[in-house]
């Protein structure tokens, strides 16, 4: 039976279906009424049998797996350079850690016997949704930025979605969305609303912890747009430490884009630009409305966590050094570790510090 939903701001509840609202009366997210977590200690890494992907922790996840590729568990390696971890998320099968919440969005759709999603994306996760909609045999609209990259526009295509093209801003193409939603076109599988999706995006928490033999770092430096994959790291972090799994919460800390940071806005974060221009090409995070904007404040206030702007120049020289060292990703995904940067710079990771930075997307998402 899939699980009921609820307002955590006015306390008001959903039955499950396919018929479900994407947002509650009161404008607010709504989350599952199921919070689940498993009851002993896990098994260590080498006797776990992570074949099943992220669904290996289905004991954390309120929805059942239905649409799958066996994703997730993405390598944990050194790198030296930046005095870090990374955890390569942009090998997963469409190139993005969005197939997180994909696999678990999808199959939370089968669940509730819809017949056809839709999303709104600036590109990796329509291809997500459009890719893992293919392989549970849905329907999918996918709305896009009338400029959005040709090889996230064809990835959408080639799986059978109908994207959408609007012109305008990212705010534009999520309005669109709606409407049609609202319309009664199709099911909203969004990766900014949905609490499925979220589902999908805590096991990055648990694969850090399990990868780290059931230990977490000092700190995590995630790039936030939407903060699809900062929420789910806070909430995957949160409910290993309430089923006394791990004993701490790691700093959770930021990096927006300038021009598109209104987390660093109202946290009173830092800004690191040398001209002060908006960043144009860390498409992935020019959010400047984040669906779940308070839940990332409370996320960062709850870690003693932090957050920076950052402009091109940071980010595009932080992306030559990746790919020289053969960490070949998209732009966004060099976000986070120019942001790891700043904050050893100034103090707010110290040398001795253990830190994980996941790169979130494929460099082949640019061609």
């Amino acid at each position: 039976m899939p699980t009921d939903l609820y307002c955590p701001d006015c306390g008001a509840e959903y039955e499950a279906g396919p018929d479900e609202p994407w947002r509650c009366a009161c404008g607010h997210a709504l989350e599952f009424v199921d919070r689940p977590h498993p009851e002993g200690n896990p098994l260590p890494l080498s006797r776990l049998d992570t074949s099943d992907g992220l669904w290996t922790f289905f004991e954390f996840l309120p929805i059942e797996k239905h649409v799958t590729f066996h994703e997730g568990f993405t390598p944990l390696v050194d790198a030296p350079g930046w005095d870090a971890q990374f955890k390569l998320e942009y090998v997963f099968p469409t190139g993005s850690f969005k197939d997180r919440g994909a696999t678990t969005t999808l199959s939370r759709a089968v669940e509730l016997g819809v017949e056809k999603v839709i999303e709104d994306s600036s590109g990796n996760a329509g291809a997500a949704i459009a890719t893992y909609a293919a392989r549970a045999g849905l329907e999918a609209d996918i709305y896009v930025p009338a400029d959005v990259k040709q090889s996230k526009l064809m990835a959408i295509q080639r799986a059978g979605a109908r994207p959408v093209r609007v012109e305008g801003t990212r705010e534009d193409v999520t309005i669109a969305c709606v409407d049609a939603v609202e319309s009664g076109e199709g099911w909203y599988a969004s990766h900014a609303w949905n609490p499925a999706f979220y589902a999908g995006t805590m096991t990055f928490a648990f694969e850090v912890a399990a990868q780290r033999d059931w230990t977490v770092p000092d700190a995590v430096v995630l790039p936030v747009g939407h903060g699809t994959l900062f929420l789910g790291a806070y909430r995957g972090f949160s409910l290993l430490e309430e089923a006394g799994i791990v004993d701490e919460m790691p700093r959770l800390l930021g990096a927006q884009a300038t021009g598109y940071a209104p987390i660093v806005t109202a946290a009173d974060g830092v800004v690191v630009s040398e001209d002060g221009s908006d960043n144009d090409i860390a498409d992935g995070i020019q959010i400047r409305e984040p669906a779940r904007g308070t839940q990332l404040l409370e996320a960062i206030e709850a870690t003693d966590g932090e957050v920076v702007a950052l402009g091109s120049d940071p980010v595009e020289a932080t992306l030559d050094r990746l790919h020289r060292n053969g960490f070949y990703v998209e732009p966004t995904a060099a976000a986070a570790p120019a942001a790891l940067r700043h904050y050893r710079e100034q103090g707010v990771v110290d040398e001795s510090d253990d830190v994980v930075v996941p790169l979130t997307g494929s460099g082949l998402k640019t061609l």
